[in-house]
This record gives C-alpha cells, sequence and structure tokens, in this order.
C-alpha cells in the first residue's frame, strides 16, 4: 500500500485525524526536503499515529507571541536524527506543520520581511527595512538565525545578525539603536528543551501588538511554502554583524541602574552565586556585576551554551532544582544570595539566605516587591522624585502580579498602571509616554542618557520607575522595551547590598513590606494538556468558566466575576484593553482567582490570591505570623476546591 492510501485509511479508520492528513498532504506537496518524507514514512510504518497528530493536527500559527513549538520530537525519527550520535542533538529538526522547523521559520520570516517592505512603502519611508536577528543557546537557534538572515536579506531588507548567543533586551536594545523595524528572537524562554520559538518585536523595541500584530500575522500566515523567490541581487539587503560594539552600548545604559553604587563599599561581604543555566545569560551578566564591584561566583558546569540543559530537568530560574547547583555552590562558599537566569535572559529567578542558615527561594512576586519597593523608595531619598513631580511617575505591572506592588507605590504617592499579561503590554505604556513628549525633545529622544531622558519624562510625560509580572519578568528602565534578566541581576544585586549595608537580611526586608503594607500571598497552579486532546480540553475549561461562571466557591460566595475575552474594559488610564482569555473569580471572604490559558505553553494557568493587610498602623510581629498562617491555609484549600472544580468541568 502507499504511503498516501496508508494515510487515507488511517484517517478512515479514526487513526489520524483528518487536519492531520491535510497537512501532512500539504508539506510534502509542497517541499522536496527528503527528510520530511522519510520521517513521515518511518512514522507511518511505526503505526506512531499519536506522534504525527501531534506534529500535523494543526500548521503552527503565528500569533502575538510569535511561534514557540517543539523542534525535537517525542519521537525522533532516523532521517532527523542524521548522523548525529545517541544522545546529541538530531541533525533535523523536528518534521511537522506544527513544530518549530526551517519549514516554519522561513514562513514566519518570508511574512515579516513583506510587512516591513509594505509598512514603509505605505508610511511613505525611503530605503530598505532594517531587521536583527539574535538567538539563545537551544537545538537549532544559531541554524534559525542565520536561515532568517539569508531570507531576509533576499526579499529585500537589511539585516543585523549577532554574532552569537545574547539576551532577549539586547535585542530589543539593538532594534531601537540601529533604529531597526523589527527584531527576532529565536528562543522559548524557559521552555523544556525540546522546544524553540520565534518571537518578534517591532520598531519601538517591544512585542508587537496592534495594528501591527494583526498586519504581521496575515503575512505570515498566508505564506503555505518554506521556498521562495529571492530577489535580483541588486535588490537584496545587506547583511551586518553584530557583536562587542553593541554589547558595550548596552552594558553601559545597564550599569545606570544601579541607583547608589557607595553601598558596595558598605557591603563588601556580600557574595553571589550566579547560574546562566546553559544559556545567554552566561554572555554579560558576570562580565556586568563584576565591572560594577560585586563579588561574584558562577557554576562552572552551567556557564557553558548546551541546548540540552543537561544539568537541570527543566531551564526554569523560578524552579528550585533548576537553582540546585548553584544553591549547593552558594552553601559551600557561604554565599548570601543566588542568581538564575533563563535561556534568553529575560527571566529571573533568586534565593536568599533565610534566618535559619538555609537558601530560601522568592516567588516572582516577592521578588518584584522587593526591587519595586526599593526603587521607589530610594528615588524619594535621593531626591529623584518628590511631591512635586511623583504625579508623573508610575509603576506598571500585569493584572496577575501581586497588589502588594500596588500598596506600595500607593503609599508613595505614584501612579499604578495594570496590564494584560505579556510584557508587550507594559513596553506599549513605555512607548505612549514617549510619544507623549514633545516632538523638538522626543526626536533624538534614544541617544539621550538615562538622567536625560527621566528629566523629560518627569516633566512633559510619565516617568517610568519600575515595572513587571509574576512570571520572573522585571524592567527598571525604559531604553530596552522587554523584561530585562541582565537589568534584573543588577537590580536585585543593589537591594541585595542595600540590605547588607543595613546588617540586615532580604528576608528581613520583605517582612518590614509585609508588616507596613499588608501581607499578600499568591499560589501559580497550571494543568498541562499536551497535543492535540489537550488543546481541546484546555479551549473546553477555558470556555466552560466562560459560558457558566462559578456563583460560590470553598465555602464563599462569588461577588464578581470578571471575563477579558468580551473586551470592553478600561485601563488606570483611560486606555483600552484588549479581549483577553483571561477571567477572574473574587470571592466573599477577600481571595480571589484568575484563570488563562498559556499562549505559549500545552497548560491553562491559575492564579490564586490572598491578603491580610493591617486596620491601623502596622503588624506586630505576631500579627504578621498570624496573617502568614491564615492566608496561606485559604490559598490552599482554594486550590484544593479548583482541582475538584476541574475535574466537573472536564466530563
Amino acid at each position: 500500500m502507499s504511503l498516501e492510501s496508508t494515510l487515507q485509511q488511517a484517517a478512515a479508520d479514526g487513526k489520524l485525524l483528518e487536519t492531520s492528513l491535510k497537512n501532512i498532504q500539504s508539506l510534502l506537496a509542497g517541499s522536496t526536503n527528503p527528510v520530511y518524507l522519510l520521517s513521515v514514512q518511518e512514522l507511518v510504518d511505526a503505526g506512531a499515529w499519536t506522534e504525527l497528530n501531534d506534529r500535523f493536527f494543526a500548521s503552527l500559527k503565528f500569533g502575538t507571541g510569535g511561534l514557540r513549538g517543539r523542534t525535537i520530537g517525542k519521537i525522533v525519527t532516523k532521517a532527523e536524527q542524521g548522523t548525529a550520535a545517541p544522545g546529541e542533538r538530531p541533525s533535523f529538526a523536528c518534521v511537522g506543520t506544527n513544530s518549530m522547523n526551517e519549514y516554519n521559520v522561513s514562513r514566519a520570516t518570508q511574512g515579516l520581511a513583506n510587512y516591513c517592505v509594505k509598512y514603509r512603502k505605505n508610511a511613505g519611508v525611503s530605503g530598505r527595512p532594517r531587521i536583527v536577528f539574535a538567538h539563545d543557546t537551544r537545538h537549532f537557534s544559531t541554524e534559525f538565525a542565520r536561515k532568517c538572515a539569508q531570507i531576509a536579506t533576499d526579499l529585500g531588507c537589511d539585516v543585523s545578525l549577532f554574532d552569537g548567543p545574547r539576551a532577549t533586551p539586547e535585542m530589543s536594545f539593538a532594534v531601537r539603536e540601529l533604529r531597526a523595524d523589527a527584531g527576532v528572537m529565536l528562543t522559548a524562554s524557559h521552555n523544556p528543551a525540546h522546544d524553540n520559538g520565534y518571537k518578534v518585536n517591532f520598531a519601538d523595541g517591544a512585542g508587537i501588538i496592534e495594528p501591527h500584530a494583526t498586519g504581521i500575522i496575515t503575512e505570515v500566515n498566508a505564506i503555505k511554502s518554506e521556498s521562495y523567490t529571492p530577489l535580483p541581487e541588486a535588490e537584496r539587503g545587506e547583511l551586518a554583524l553584530l557583536g562587542e560594539e553593541m554589547d558595550e552600548i548596552y552594558l553601559k545604559r545597564v550599569e545606570t541602574l544601579m541607583l547608589q553604587p557607595q553601598l558596595l563599599e558598605k557591603a563588601k561581604s556580600l557574595k553571589i552565586v550566579y547560574t546562566a543555566l546553559h544559556g545567554a545569560g552566561g554572555v554579560l551578566v558576570p562580565r556586568i556585576l563584576r565591572q560594577l564591584g560585586f563579588n561574584l561566583l558562577t557554576v562552572p558546569e552551567q556557564d557553558i551554551f548546551d541546548g540540552r540543559f543537561p544539568t537541570v530537568a527543566s531551564p526554569n530560574p523560578e524552579n528550585a532544582p533548576a537553582l540546585a547547583m548553584a544553591v549547593a555552590l552558594a552553601d559551600k562558599e557561604n554565599a548570601d544570595i543566588v542568581i538564575g537566569t533563563d535561556p534568553d535572559c529575560d527571566r529571573m529567578g533568586v534565593g536568599v539566605r533565610a534566618r535559619n542558615g538555609k537558601m530560601q527561594l522568592l516567588t516572582g512576586n516577592q521578588i518584584g516587591s522587593l526591587m519595586g519597593w526599593y526603587r521607589i523608595k530610594t528615588m524619594f531619598d535621593l531626591g529623584i522624585l518628590n511631591d512635586a513631580n511623583k504625579d508623573h511617575a508610575v509603576l506598571i505591572k500585569t493584572f496577575v502580579t501581586t497588589d502588594l506592588q500596588a500598596a506600595v507605590a500607593k503609599a508613595y504617592g505614584i501612579n499604578v498602571v495594570n496590564t494584560l499579561t505579556g510584557f508587550k503590554y507594559i513596553s506599549a505604556k513605555l512607548e505612549k509616554y514617549e510619544q507623549a513628549l514633545p516632538a523638538e525633545v522626543k526626536k533624538n529622544y534614544r541617544d539621550l542618557s538615562e538622567a536625560e531622558t527621566r528629566e523629560l519624562r518627569l516633566k512633559y510625560s510619565k516617568f517610568f520607575v519600575f515595572g513587571g509580572e509574576e512570571s520572573y519578568g522585571y524592567l527598571g528602565t525604559d531604553f530596552t522595551r522587554d523584561k530585562d534578566g541582565n537589568g534584573a541581576v543588577v537590580m536585585f544585586a543593589e537591594v541585595a547590598a542595600y540590605a547588607a549595608s543595613q546588617g540586615r537580611q532580604l528576608v528581613d526586608l520583605l517582612d518590614d513590606i509585609y508588616a507596613e503594607f499588608g501581607y499578600f500571598l499568591e499560589s501559580n497552579h497550571s494543568k498541562t494538556f499536551e497535543g492535540a486532546e489537550g488543546a481541546a480540553k484546555i479551549q473546553k475549561l477555558a470556555d466552560s468558566y466562560v459560558n457558566n461562571p462559578p456563583t460560590t466557591f470553598d465555602g464563599s460566595p462569588v461577588t464578581a466575576v470578571k471575563d477579558y475575552s468580551k473586551g470592553g474594559h478600561k485601563d488606570e488610564e483611560g486606555d483600552d484593553i484588549p479581549k483577553e482569555k483571561m477571567l477572574w473569580v473574587f470571592l466573599e471572604d477577600g481571595r480571589a482567582f484568575a484563570v488563562r490559558p498559556s499562549g505559549t505553553e500545552p497548560k491553562i494557568k491559575y492564579y490564586l490570591y490572598g491578603k491580610q493587610q493591617p486596620k491601623s498602623g502596622k503588624f506586630i510581629a505576631e500579627e504578621l505570623v498570624a496573617a502568614k498562617e491564615k492566608v496561606s491555609a485559604g490559598l490552599k484549600t482554594l486550590w484544593t476546591a479548583i482541582e475538584e472544580d476541574v475535574e466537573k468541568r472536564l466530563v
């Protein structure tokens, strides 16, 4: 029986989804790559229908976050393995329309290049577009980046390509510095080693939002083949490599995040252990910390670039196992804090020495609250912020980020703005504030120093003090328009130096914040449903909350349900909040939870919230202990109730 007949029969028997059949046919018809045919044939011969459905049940859609998917299949075919030895990265990326491979990378780059060319033409801007391409240390990231550069230049775009792994925020910075039209980062952030992705930022350096999101998505999804016809040689773009020179420009900006460098004189005993987790953070983080004068150790085994991330189960610094080697080194060397960044160095996780001498990992909410509190407090202490200009200062956070940060900001009299999940929405606010500046000062804004831009924003617009999201992403400036692991390391190290200069531990500072502003606790959970069947379950769950919202939960009446998928919501500045698949449930007893399907992973996420604030003044020590116990217990029972409810909704 021929391959086509076997596929048709499998679809008729219900083993192969109809969409999988159509996508296999489309891929094989539109390509002459022998690896594609050999891989499909091998999986068919093995009867690996689940694997084929996972690879082909859909075409990997280019969304507002770009692309993200498996670049190594659950089953690796012999054709994909090629000449690679067992245990090594396969020679070829995972074959499939729903996978991260050259087929989808080519489609994405063709569409992006087409959009940039058309956008400039429609805007009446002469010259070729410029696109910045960067990559982390993941499997195939280097090859994908080079492939992208080739396609973009062939289609009439000038390209700036980093000469090795770099952090996502440096890509964003380079877009702004070079006045490029767009930037692309080949990364899957903190996803497992088998994934990769394609993340697009626009000319402001931020992740794409409307109208560019729809424009780019339309162009990309219109491309059905990886093949394309290069322009005549005279019309093609030029390629330039980015390296040390761009690093230096970026690092000088990152250094300005240190508000009180003199603290290091009082905190010379502070010792930091840093791990890059085999990722791009190893390029610049150790360098910048040592230049600033911090006492730094790194984890040698995890300094090595390796897309297998062989020393960790997952390269996610918010998970304790990922930081285990750094903690072990910190214990051996009696270090005070542990810091880790994810593969593309846009997220940062930390551990701090607790009162019992053991290393305690902080949540993303706690990390952000410490940095936000310190930066607000210090800017007032230094006179950067004062009663006359504080109305022009703003802290920005996502809805699902702790309200402790909002409580701190409001107590100091500065503005708070909540955005949807995704750093692009925080960055969109930064662009709004830049565009609000008078034309005569705005034209050379990107060339000004941090102090100069701050003065302009405080006078004419809004000065961004700090921003972040609970998922370990932070930003303390607007010279890059993406969450910045490099900058976050500097900001957190300064908070640690401040604590050391006061003869105190970071956990003491955190309790001081709780005592003054209230005890806020968050608990994040998720349910994972992989493959085609999993996607259907996630959709069913998300729909059930919208169509059948709860009226009581864990013994407490529901006082409000906010469904952001229907639109019609505005933020604190009166701006429209885009539609988002996110639903909030508020309980009468003060607890709340939010439900949101992940845009990058096969998960549906749950965010749980509890709080207790002092009735007057501050919590005394005993009151804070009691508040912690009560709030923690409430979130535990809330999650149990959610899990039971999930099972009922999936029946």
